[in-house]
């Protein structure tokens, strides 16, 4: 009798062992992906406007990647390229959705077309941009849940109207999102032609997507690890601050527009508090990824940059954005890395997490950065990354160690060296003729692999 009780602890023992084992080589992961996010947009960076202290304490223990990069800063296009890991132009994705307005009456009230794609008036190149993303294209959540992940969506998608939302995109729940790329107000009633929280009178939407997020970690109860994609709509304009938050700012001397943002970023900041709190409250803090990234430089100042949301966006101000990488046990405190990272990184970087092979999906236009986030090493790319919009002039960025090609349609093209000229206030292209050449070929030779050499500016 005594052997067999030995035994069965003995099992049981073994068991727990490799459930455990188990669960820590398939951690759960928080995705956490702001809109209009600068930056330097945070407290440990400009704490004489911004109040972050959560945000702060996720940057100070986990890596703080300083020069990450979004393929296509731009609200449909960033989140394309999150989703799969292919670069905007090759998805035909580099400009916003629409979603209707009086100047794409192709889009109903509601914010859904049967048209597949769209113009831009002012666009030089009239490049025509899908209106969603197709399903044939694997996303995160579909290789994810492959692998035995249950996969959460919550808040903004803005990849096209409801035959392609999460749900039908490999999420198995999908909250608080809708058509539209952002609210008609971030306090109660949210939406317009809309029926996402329709029956909410009162409250922050941030702070509503946060409950949602909050109450499924505290009821989780499956055996399979999760990834909560919570995909928040602040701090997209319209800029409303939370009332008590906006005073609060007024307070200390901000005014207008700039209190409004202030509040907002003070609510995400709570937000990431909140999340981080439930993890650790359920007692599985430890066995969680939490990343934090924005998908494109804010509307306002992007100090030490040039450029933003709302011009010359393919400079640092509008394409370099915050990029935290927290896994407990594996990433130092205080940890910075400056390698050049992309947006187009995450996919297979997830993959691999998960166990998967990122060799296993067809056309990544990023490299896993699981041993870079390991070991917190230089990652050495073999080839630039690439920007890409269509909207102006200024269209694609070529970066490539510390040099970076700015090319316009109209033909122009601009070299800064980033490593000594952060700011791009010194255009070097006529004393660097080789430089400029070299990255010019490279631009050419990858809008052809992109398929988007009829729309060039450097042909």
């Amino acid at each position: 009798m005594k052997i067999l009780l030995l035994t069965a602890a003995l099992a049981a023992s073994v068991n727990a062992f490799a459930g455990s084992a188990a669960k820590s080589t398939q951690p759960n992961i928080v995705l956490l992906f702001v809109d209009d996010w600068g930056w330097a947009d945070m407290g440990c960076r400009q704490p004489d406007v911004f109040e972050t202290p959560n945000i702060d304490s996720l940057v100070h223990e986990g890596i703080d990647f300083t020069q990450n990069y979004i393929a296509c800063p731009t609200c449909s296009p960033s989140r394309s390229t999150l989703v799969t890991g292919k670069h905007p132009a090759r998805l035909e994705i580099v400009r916003h959705i629409p979603t209707g307005s009086r100047k794409h009456p192709e889009f109903d009230k509601f914010g859904r077309t049967e048209q597949e794609y769209s113009l831009w008036e002012k666009d030089p190149a009239q490049f025509p941009v899908k209106n969603w993303l197709p399903l044939e294209h694997t996303t995160y959540a579909e290789a994810l849940k492959e692998l035995g992940y249950y996969n959460l969506f919550v808040g903004k998608w803005h990849l096209g109207h409801e035959p392609y939302h999460p749900d039908k995109q490999g999420w198995d729940k999908q909250l608080g999102t809708g058509n539209f790329g952002h609210p008609h107000s971030y306090n109660a009633p949210f939406f317009k032609n809309s029926d996402v929280y329709k029956d909410v009178k009162e409250g922050y939407l941030t702070d509503k997507l946060t409950d949602e997020t909050v109450q499924f970690i505290e009821s989780y109860d499956k055996s399979q690890p999760f990834m909560i994609s919570l995909w928040y709509y602040t701090v997209h304009s319209p800029f409303n601050g939370r009332p008590d938050y906006l005073k609060h700012f007024q307070e200390k001397g901000l005014e207008g527009p700039y209190a409004h943002y202030a509040a907002m970023v003070k609510s995400l900041d709570d937000s990431v508090g909140r999340v981080r709190e439930a993890l650790d409250k359920k007692g599985i803090a430890d066995d969680t990824i939490v990343i934090l990234l924005s998908d494109q430089g804010g509307a306002f100042d992007n100090p030490p940059f040039h450029g933003g949301k709302k011009s010359d966006t393919l400079y640092e101000g509008g394409a370099r954005v915050p990029f935290v990488f927290n896994w407990p046990g594996v990433t130092k405190t205080g940890a910075v890395n400056n390698s050049i990272v992309q947006s187009t990184d995450l996919f297979p970087t997830l993959v691999e997490i998960a166990g998967g092979n990122p060799a296993d999906f067809e056309d990544l236009d990023g490299v896993s950065l699981l041993k870079t986030i390991r070991n917190n090493s230089e990652l050495k790319r073999g080839e630039p990354i690439y920007g890409f919009r269509a909207y102006e002039d200024l269209y694609a960025s070529v970066r490539s160690n510390d040099w970076k090609l700015l090319a316009y349609r109209s033909g122009l093209l601009k070299l800064y060296n980033i490593a000594k000229d952060e700011g791009e206030t010194n255009d070097l292209a006529a004393s660097n003729p080789e430089k400029v050449a070299e990255l010019k070929a490279k631009l050419i030779d990858w809008e052809k692999e992109m398929k988007v050499e009829k729309y060039s500016g450097v042909q």
